[in-house]
């Protein structure tokens, strides 16, 4: 059973989804944008049976708080700072990590910082590569060099009922797999009075992201953490060659490419949970077994 939770972090309440016995590996599980945890509602069952599996949501979104920009910093490091801070509090020293869209910055900054926390990484639609920056990202580039009202007016329209929906059904194999409620569910909370300015507030900087690419891939080359990619290849905004490029850096990489678009989990779900079911077993309890055995 999936159950849920709040914990305090520097006055924020983190909501956050929890299922498994925290005997098994554990699996933290970072959401995208425009969603929530709430991306993870069927993956987390799927695989409860063997993993202890833990997802947040990040202040501003879903179910945790959400102050305002005069209340709170919205960048992507504060949001690092805070999912440091629910690790810390909820007891997690060794874990993996899925990492999905905005997902990716925030887990990148807790893998450079605490390495030997991170026991291997499932990467799904999230850059760290400039190859993975195509069309999409234009409007946002032009906020990142002109920070104007009209620049961010554009941006505004990212965050339309139409775009949200947008994200799940641009590229899909099939509409009748993709179940509404998803969209619907995140727009309501990107509708929350003031939502509008803490996303606008991310977007802007999310340039600070491309500029610690470099380091991100120095951390792969030194650590070689195992590494599953499983890429929505038809996402016209975290392009395929975003997906292709971790096959430069990392030597002990697993690499599944979907044919579907942004939300790779709500059409190839169960696919998915297969390969992270082998692939945590192969690397993360075979490896504590044989770890175990030769310091006995």
């Amino acid at each position: 059973m999936t159950t849920f939770h709040t914990v305090s972090i520097n006055g924020l309440d983190i909501f956050y989804r929890e299922t498994g016995s925290r005997s098994n590996p554990t699996i933290l599980l970072l959401h995208g944008f425009p969603t929530s945890s709430h991306m993870f509602r069927n993956l987390i069952p799927a695989l409860a049976d063997r993993f202890h599996l833990v997802a947040p949501d990040y202040p501003g979104f879903g179910y945790s708080s959400m102050p305002t920009v005069d209340e709170f910093d919205y960048t992507f490091d504060h949001l690092a700072e805070v999912m440091a801070g629910f690790i810390a509090a909820i007891g997690l020293n060794r874990y993996s990590l899925y990492l999905m869209d905005y997902g990716a910055p925030i887990g990148y900054r807790l893998v450079t910082q605490y390495p030997e926390q991170v026991e291997a990484l499932i990467v799904q639609n999230g850059n760290a590569y400039e190859e993975g920056l195509g069309e999409f990202w234009k409007p946002m580039r032009a906020y990142w060099q002109n920070k104007t009202p009209e620049n961010g007016d554009r941006l505004r329209q990212s965050m339309t009922a139409d775009a949200t929906k947008g994200y799940y059904t641009t590229r899909a194999k099939n509409l009748e797999n993709l179940c509404p409620d998803t969209w619907t569910l995140d727009q309501a909370f990107l509708d929350r009075p003031g939502n509008l300015d803490i996303q606008l507030a991310l977007q802007y900087d999310y340039y600070s992201n491309v500029l610690l690419y470099p380091q991100w891939q120095a951390y792969f080359r030194q650590y070689q953490p195992p590494t599953l990619v499983v890429w929505g290849k038809n996402d016209p905004g975290f392009l395929v060659e975003g997906a292709y490029a971790y096959k430069r850096d990392l030597q002990n990489l697993e690499f599944h490419l979907f044919d579907t678009g942004h939300f790779a989990l709500e059409e190839d779900g169960d696919a998915i949970a297969d390969h992270i079911r082998r692939f945590i077993t192969t690397h993360v309890v075979k490896e504590n077994i044989i770890s175990v055995s030769t310091r006995k």
